[in-house]
């Protein structure tokens, strides 16, 4: 008379979106990535490293001196000057290769060097961002303000910089960063002094608040006002501005690979946004056309990802140089990145088995990244 019924569970225990996000990556990545996605799953769920890149509006010149008796470097510097030794080491071997003697073999060396784009004029040297070293997990300190109250460096991904340098803004460009919140690629875009002006779009109005904060902290007024934030829906740019503009990036929204391996909070893997996320590489594919159209002819376009990917990576680039063409009669050309491969390869992990664009490996040693970037030029 005294028994009562059980109670059941109106529904089943929730799955953490984390775990949801690792089994779906160790399913997919596991084939993409072969024998090097343990080490990269290890490293996502390890804590991220971070670079400082150096605010050139703030007036902190003791900034670089102070990061460096912390052994810190700024790894575009650094790369630079690796560069510029190869060259030198190249130039000397030409010489000494050359006259009646010289092979089939060295001359074929020559024509490809020749073909290959000299290395200094793709990076920004404006661009200043210090890393520690690989295997030194040491953490830079919050930036302080100057006398004017704009902070001296900006904390991010230090791979998420490589895009930007891709990208190779020129003088008096007009740059479109059609995705451009919460900041740090306007940012460091801003950092090379170059923008004639500078469009920063973001559909989203409470990330582009966040934009805006980026903005007022570290750039001044003068400069603040060669910007323009808008909150367009990115897919319908060319209605708005279209084939205006020199530079565009496109670095698109994606799973978010560390963040959903790591975080429950705004996780793309919520059952509830199951259909967003399937719905990811035609977002990006309407996006990267956006930002095509907007591009004027000889205009160049960077895309790209935090996510490993190759559906929203190479597939993405794929399937719009394939739209371009059929549907709007654009031909494209990607531009082979691989010399940023072998520039940057004491910093960061690349994965070589790239179709187009290269892409930033999680490393125990190096843990940047995942960072995806592909550039195309419209003929």
């Amino acid at each position: 008379r005294h028994r009562h019924k059980e109670k059941w569970a109106a529904t089943a225990p929730r799955i953490p979106c984390t775990r949801l996000a690792l089994h779906h990556f160790d399913s997919s990545y596991s084939l993409h990535l072969g024998a090097l996605w343990p080490s990269v799953r290890a490293a996502l769920l390890c804590e991220q490293k971070y670079g400082a890149l150096l605010n050139n509006f703030a007036a902190a010149d003791h900034v670089p001196q102070e990061l460096e008796l912390l052994n810190a470097a700024d790894f575009i510097s650094e790369a630079q000057q690796w560069q510029q030794g190869a060259a030198v080491g190249e130039a000397r071997a030409c010489q000494e290769g050359s006259g009646e003697g010289r092979t089939v073999m060295q001359a074929g060396m020559v024509t490809q060097a020749e073909m290959s784009p000299p290395l200094c004029t793709s990076i920004s040297s404006k661009i200043k961002c210090y890393t520690f070293p690989r295997g030194d997990i040491t953490r830079f300190r919050p930036a302080r303000p100057d006398a004017l109250g704009l902070l001296e460096y900006y904390l991010l991904d230090a791979a998420s910089l490589l895009p930007v340098l891709a990208l190779n803004v020129q003088p008096d460009d007009f740059v479109l960063d059609l995705c451009a919140a919460p900041g740090g690629k306007t940012l460091a875009l801003l950092q090379t002094g170059f923008c004639g002006h500078l469009a920063a779009n973001d559909i989203s109005v409470s990330r582009t608040k966040r934009l805006y904060q980026i903005l007022h902290s570290y750039v001044p007024k003068e400069v603040r006002d060669t910007v323009s934030v808008t909150s367009y829906d990115g897919r319908d740019w060319d209605q708005v501005e279209g084939g205006t503009f020199h530079k565009v990036l496109v670095d698109v929204p994606c799973t978010t690979d560390r963040h959903s391996a790591m975080e429950e909070d705004n996780n793309i893997f919520h059952k509830r946004r199951t259909k967003e996320r399937q719905m990811l590489p035609m977002l990006q594919l309407q996006l990267l056309m956006a930002g095509i159209l907007a591009a004027r002819p000889g205009g160049a376009v960077v895309y790209s990802t935090c996510s490993l990917s190759p559906l929203q990576n190479e597939c993405v680039v794929e399937r719009a140089l394939d739209v371009a063409e059929a549907q709007f009669n654009i031909r494209i050309h990607v531009e082979d990145l691989g010399h940023f491969r072998r520039l940057f390869q004491e910093t960061f992990s690349f994965f070589s088995g790239c179709r187009l664009g290269e892409l930033v490996l999680p490393h125990l040693t190096a843990n940047f990244g995942p960072m995806y970037f592909c550039k195309l030029w419209r003929l």
